[in-house]
Formats: structure tokens, C-alpha cells, sequence
């Protein structure tokens, strides 16, 4: 569901969602009213409906999706792109009787796979935990073992090596917790605690510093914690994560002199999800924000790039802006702000809600170079992108869960290959009703004295991540 609007607690106003139970037939999206009139534009090869569709990762071998369908999940043959196939739908998940539902995240390893939530505080009986299922036969998902009870809600996970890190949160802490999930039992392990680290991030506004999403890769894991900035951990040891740094767009002093409301939904900081290439070299993180009428910047939020190679001490290298909206607010039923991507050989493949998927050309980092962009901002609000790698194949879903919006729940697959680097493809779709943007940088998009703030305070801010 709309990540920030799940943020919210029930008695603030949460959505309560009538989902049908159903997932439609495939069909071919290169046949659509939104298809590219250029046939060398980058368009889909094909799509699926999904009811309730959020987030999506793929299996190992590259021919299965796995999708969080809201009240359950979903798994898809993709091994032919053009007729992605449902195998199996689970949609309405109970355990001993009590619903699991606001489901938005799940994560697969070998043949595992993790299904968490919900993904927000909720008043109501509900399941508050993970079941694991044992998917080695895609069309027929088995639960393994007896689902977990965490007694707390959980927004995203990620699962590696037998382990399960999930984002636990509170009003009054925000921890990592780590599961060894190795056998039909699982236990907890480890947790590191944002708050036991810097005490003084305690007394902001809890879903200002809430641990949206971890990714985890080569022992370092990823936490994305808000306003607060991007925590990169030592997980080697799992019952111990030790702090390494972090990357911040703001600062605990501005934090102090804003609105609830504003803290939560508007830029600086933001950050929502992060994750870093094949060789954990260089980091994403994408800030989820709209418009609040509040100082600049103010406005959808994009994506940073950070090197790295010393995880001891990330270097700013650059920003993709957001596609523009008409109305970029919350309410404006025209949603553009960066949410999930993935990175891989050199790419960063991205989905910006309404604002479509893009690819960049991100080996040259301080210079990342728009290739690809394709958007139907009438149907189709994406949630995530993600390679697909052993079938030259990228897959992103679309959520119909935007306020305001008629978007509807579906996988689409895209070309892994986006054709000459040199000459960036035709973004398609209803892009003449809705203008694109295309990969400059965020400095580049501002002007004169907006410029000159905006790196005086990269220059303040990278300065400070150091002497963490």
C-alpha cells in the first residue's frame, strides 16, 4: 500500500482496503492504449494482473517471481516474459483463524521464502509476525514449520543464508532484528538499535526515524532509517551488528523544528530503501517525499548515490531527480516519488510509482546518464524494479494501492537490454499528458543561489557523515 500512507496508525487515519480475492488471466501489455508508437521505444513484453500487487523479487534461478499481494502473495512464471503466468495465489492468509494481512514485502532464498507483516501499527486481531514457506515447487507453496509471532508489525525484511533481518518499530525504539531460520524453529539472534546508538534520535518523532527497509550484502547491512539517514552495519557476526556509518540528509537540530507531518512526508531525508551494486561498491538511497508547501527542497524525492568502497567512509557522488507532477502532494492522485530498484552490472533499475520505471547507466556514478524510461501514469503505479538475472529479463509490479489514483495491481516484464547506451530510449507510455524527467542531477536542477546552498550543505553534510 502507499508506504507512506501505511505508515500512519489506524486511529490516524489509516486506509481500510476491500480487496477481491481473484488474480486475473495474463495479457500482453505491448498490445496496450498506452504502447509506444515508436516500436524501438522500451516497452513492456508483457504483464499480469495481480490483485493488490506490492512488492516483488525474484527467485534464484531467474523464472519465478514471487509477489506481497496485500491479504497474501503470489508466485508468477516469468520464464517466458511476454506470457507472464500466475502458479499459485494465496489470497487471503490466516493463521489459527486470525487474518495476516497488509502484506507488502516478501523476500525468497534458494527455496525459501519469507512472508511478513503487517506492515503497519493496527488496532485490530491481527497476525503480527512471518510465516515461512518452503517454495521449491512455485506452484505449490508449502508453510514450513509453525508461523512466528513477533507481537510488532513488520514493514519490510530480507532474507539471506538462513537468516531473516526484519525492521521492527515502536513509538519508542526502532531496532534490526535479526532470525536464524535454519530449521522449522526460528530465534531470534541479534538486534541493533538505532536509539541505543544515538539515544537523542528517542525523542523525535517516531515515524521521523522509523527503520523503513535493511538490505543486506556481503555482511553489511543497509538499514534505512528515515530522517535519521542510511545505517550501514557489520553483520558478520549476526548476534552482535556492529555500527560502520552512515549517510544523512538532514540532521537531528532540523528535525527538532518541524511538524510531525512535515518531518514525515517532506524532503530532506526520506530515506526508504537502499542497496548496492554486485560488488557493494556503490549505494542507492531512494527518499520517498512529496510536496508539503514546506522550504526546498520540497517536491517528490529521488535517488542518491554514494560510493562505498571504504563502507567506513561513503562519498556523495550524485542525485536522480524524481519525475515531475502537476501535484506532487500526497493527495494529488499523481504520484512520482522514487521507491524500490535494484542495481546491477553498472545499471540502476528503478520504479517511481506513476513516474514509470527508468533505467540509468550509473558506471560512472558522479555522472549517472538516463537510458530508458517508460511510464502509463493512468494504470500503472510502480512499486519496484528488479532483474530477473539468468532470463535477460526486468520485472516490475504496479500497486493499485495510490490514493486518489486508478492504478491496478499487475507484473509487468521489461528487456534486460535497453539498446545503444549512447542514445537514451523513448520514454512511452502517457508521457505527453504527464511530463517525464530525465537523470539530471540535483544540483543541475537547481539555479543560482538554490545551487550554491544545495552544495554547501552536500559539502556540511559529508563532512559530518565522516566524523561519524
Amino acid at each position: 500500500m502507499q508506504r507512506r500512507d501505511l505508515l500512519r496508525t489506524a486511529g490516524a487515519g489509516g486506509i481500510t482496503l476491500t480487496l477481491p480475492n481473484s488474480v486475473a488471466a495474463s495479457s500482453s501489455a505491448a498490445n496496450s492504449d498506452a504502447a509506444a508508437s515508436d516500436p524501438d521505444a522500451y516497452e513492456p513484453l508483457g504483464r499480469v494482473d495481480i490483485t493488490g500487487a506490492a512488492e516483488a523479487v525474484v527467485g534464484d534461478g531467474g523464472e519465478t517471481a514471487y509477489l506481497a499481494t496485500t491479504t497474501g502473495f503470489a508466485t508468477v512464471d516469468i520464464s517466458d516474459p511476454s506470457e507472464p503466468t500466475v502458479l499459485a495465489d494465496r489470497p487471503e492468509l490466516e493463521v489459527d483463524g486470525v487474518p495476516f494481512n497488509d502484506i507488502l514485502d516478501v523476500k525468497v532464498d534458494g527455496d525459501r521464502l519469507a512472508v511478513v507483516g503487517p506492515a503497519n501499527r493496527v488496532s485490530e486481531d491481527v497476525f503480527h509476525g512471518f510465516v515461512l514457506y518452503d517454495v521449491s515447487d512455485p506452484a505449490d507453496p508449502v508453510a514450513v514449520g509453525e508461523p512466528y509471532e513477533t507481537g510488532y508489525h513488520i514493514h519490510n525484511c530480507f532474507l539471506e543464508d538462513d537468516l531473516l533481518y526484519v525492521v521492527a518499530n515502536d513509538t519508542e525504539a526502532n531496532p534490526l532484528v535479526v532470525f536464524d531460520v535454519s530449521d522449522d524453529d526460528p530465534a531470534e539472534v541479534g538486534r541493533w538499535s538505532l536509539v541505543e546508538h544515538e539515544p537523542e534520535w528517542g525523542e523525535i518523532y517516531w515515524l521521523a526515524r522509523y527503520l523503513h527497509d535493511v538490505y543486506v550484502h556481503d555482511e553489511i547491512a543497509y538499514l534505512a532509517h528515515w530522517n535519521a539517514g542510511t545505517y550501514l552495519l557489520d553483520v558478520s557476526d549476526p548476534t552482535a551488528p556492529e555500527y560502520l556509518s552512515r549517510v544523512i540528509d538532514t540532521d537531528l537540530e532540523e528535525q527538532r523544528g518541524l511538524e510531525d507531518q512535515e518531518a514525515q512526508m517532506g524532503l530532506p531525508g526520506n530515506d526508504h530503501y537502499s542497496a548496492v551494486d554486485d560488488a557493494g561498491e556503490l549505494l542507492a538511497v531512494g527518499r520517498e517525499a512529496w510536496e508539503t508547501g514546506g522550504e526546498e527542497p520540497d517536491g517528490p524525492g529521488g535517488i542518491d548515490l554514494y560510493d562505498v568502497s571504504d563502507p567506513a567512509e561513503p562519498e556523495f557522488r550524485a542525485s536522480i531527480d524524481a519525475p515531475e507532477a502537476e501535484d506532487a502532494s500526497y493527495y494529488g492522485g499523481m504520484w512520482t516519488t522514487a521507491h524500490n530498484f535494484e542495481l546491477r552490472g553498472g545499471r540502476l533499475y528503478s520504479s517511481w510509482y506513476q513516474g514509470g520505471v527508468k533505467v540509468h547507466d550509473v558506471s560512472e556514478p558522479a555522472d549517472p546518464e538516463e537510458l530508458a524510461h517508460w511510464r502509463d501514469a493512468d494504470s500503472a503505479g510502480f512499486w519496484t524494479a528488479r532483474v530477473a538475472e539468468s532470463s535477460e529479463t526486468v520485472i516490475a509490479s504496479s500497486t493499485p494501492l495510490i490514493p486518489g489514483a486508478d492504478t491496478e495491481g499487475g507484473l509487468y516484464t521489461f528487456p534486460l537490454d535497453v539498446g545503444d547506451d549512447d542514445e537514451p530510449e523513448a520514454s512511452t507510455g502517457m508521457l505527453d499528458s504527464v511530463p517525464g524527467f530525465t537523470g539530471l542531477t540535483a544540483a543541475g536542477a537547481l539555479g543560482g543561489a538554490a545551487a550554491l546552498g544545495w552544495l554547501r550543505r552536500r559539502r556540511a553534510l559529508a563532512a559530518r557523515n565522516r566524523q561519524d
